[in-house]
């Protein structure tokens, strides 16, 4: 059975958000409030709560700021965020915070939300297209940023060959043979790999390269 509890001070959004779950079985909306400061006075003797849908912008207290409250009565409550704005800053607060899911209120819809809520109860998390994005931009500048930050960390076109052989499963021997090098130059490549990668061994290295980290 899923608790929910939603705060959210647009009265009109509430009272949809409330009506969205009324056909659940599973699903019962256990508190409804306008401010984080009225939903946490009756949260105290509510407990038996899960999941709740925050709005990030809220009159007096925050729902960022509000996510450690909430914590402290219970860790292992699902968060869902509801924004009606795209900040990559708030985005990262709320999911350092411990949110497990963000959705724009610009396309919001009953099946958005109950899908939401479905997917976190399942031990997904769930974001808008929208906020995946922000997500997916954020990281790519903070990889960027590495990069710039400490160059030498790059590896050189010949070294991302000799990962490819690595990762065909090939011998030292054999990718001296494709590249057409010495073998005592495969191991120079092989010792510098393993520095800018900061690993140990060559199944270490397959996995960065399946993972996607290079």
């Amino acid at each position: 059975m899923i608790h929910l509890g939603i705060v959210e001070d647009e009265p009109i959004m509430l009272a949809s958000i409330s009506e969205c779950f009324e056909p659940a079985r599973d699903v019962a909306v256990e508190i409804s409030a306008g401010s984080m400061e009225t939903f946490l006075e009756d949260y105290g003797s509510n407990s038996k709560i899960n999941t709740i849908l925050l709005d990030i912008n809220l009159p007096g207290m925050s729902g960022i700021s509000g996510i450690k409250h909430l914590r402290r009565v219970n860790p292992e409550l699902d968060i869902i965020m509801l924004t009606n704005s795209d900040d990559s800053d708030n985005i990262f607060r709320a999911l350092v915070e411990g949110a497990v899911g963000y959705i724009s209120k610009k396309r919001v819809n009953p099946n958005i939300l109950r899908d939401a809520v479905y997917t976190v109860h399942r031990g997904g998390s769930y974001m808008s297209p929208s906020i995946a994005r922000q997500v997916v931009a954020h990281y790519n500048q903070q990889n960027r940023r590495k990069v710039r930050a400490n160059p030498e960390s790059q590896l050189t076109p010949r070294q991302y060959e000799i990962v490819q052989g690595l990762v065909d499963n090939l011998s030292y021997k054999e990718i001296a043979q494709r590249l057409d090098i010495g073998l005592e130059t495969v191991r120079d490549h092989i010792k510098n790999i393993y520095r800018k990668l900061q690993v140990n061994s060559k199944t270490e290295v397959i996995r960065k390269k399946l993972d996607g980290e290079i």
